[in-house]
């Protein structure tokens, strides 16, 4: 794992811009339109075009290292970012109601999806614990990022739409349970991801110590490492 490679492409996709507020606006729109139709094809689309991931990476990435100025800015990017994707699902769907594109009446036990996600359960918790995992083995390993953001989207984007449609038709008890999961989501992924990397940078610095006190370095004639070992504190202290 390098470290300044991580840094760089949490750094990057942090942000708070406006194309970061469209594609979540985008996203949500896609996916609240799949709940309505109860379409997997448009779920899994809307969990392709959701850019949440890198502020959740980046969220992980800063309490592990302790930059709290790297924490703000991912945090504040999840906090403007779904509020406003939620909002657009609402108007939306009050919008498709007012000129007769959907019923007036919305029945969650008809859909399929909608239902699914209004409903938080252990398996639910399960699979955002995963995903949180995966998205930081990716982060740290180079491997394929953006599927690995579908797969965090799958936990955040479908719940985010789904308590904008369950807004608009005034069904609260399908509401508190779309806000419930995402709220459950959202806490699994950063706890997960926060902990795979904590691990594995724990890894990294007892290998590395390892490696330092190696005979064969001293007989090899190579220079002192009390510096080196300096800097491995320093990187096991945050």
């Amino acid at each position: 794992m390098v470290w300044e490679e991580v840094e760089a492409k949490t750094d990057e996709q942090v942000e708070l811009s406006a194309a970061f507020v469209a594609f979540m606006v985008l996203a949500a729109l896609i996916a609240a339109v799949g709940v309505y139709l109860d379409s997997p094809i448009l779920i899994v689309g809307a969990m392709v075009v959701g850019p949440e991931f890198g502020p959740i990476a980046g969220f992980c990435v800063a309490a592990v290292q302790r930059r709290r100025k790297l924490a703000v800015r991912s945090a504040l990017a999840l906090a403007v970012g779904f509020p406003l994707a939620i909002a657009a699902t609402y108007a939306a769907t009050l919008a498709f109601k007012a000129t007769g594109l959907t019923s007036a009446t919305f029945d969650q036990s008809g859909h399929q999806i909608s239902n699914v996600i209004a409903s938080p359960d252990f398996f639910a918790f399960f699979v955002a614990v995963c995903a949180g995992a995966a998205g930081m083995l990716s982060l740290s390993t180079s491997k394929s990022g953006a599927l690995i953001g579908v797969l965090i989207s799958v936990t955040t984007i479908p719940a985010a739409a789904n308590i904008g449609v369950t807004a608009a038709y005034q069904d609260w008890e399908n509401f508190r349970g779309s806000v419930g999961q995402l709220a459950i989501n959202l806490a699994a992924i950063l706890l997960a991801g926060t902990a795979t990397l904590a691990l594995q940078r724990a890894l990294y610095n007892r290998r590395r110590r390892r490696h330092l006190d190696e005979p064969g370095r001293a007989a090899a004639g190579l220079p002192d490492t009390e510096r080196s070992r300096e800097a491995v504190g320093r990187g096991a202290a945050g």
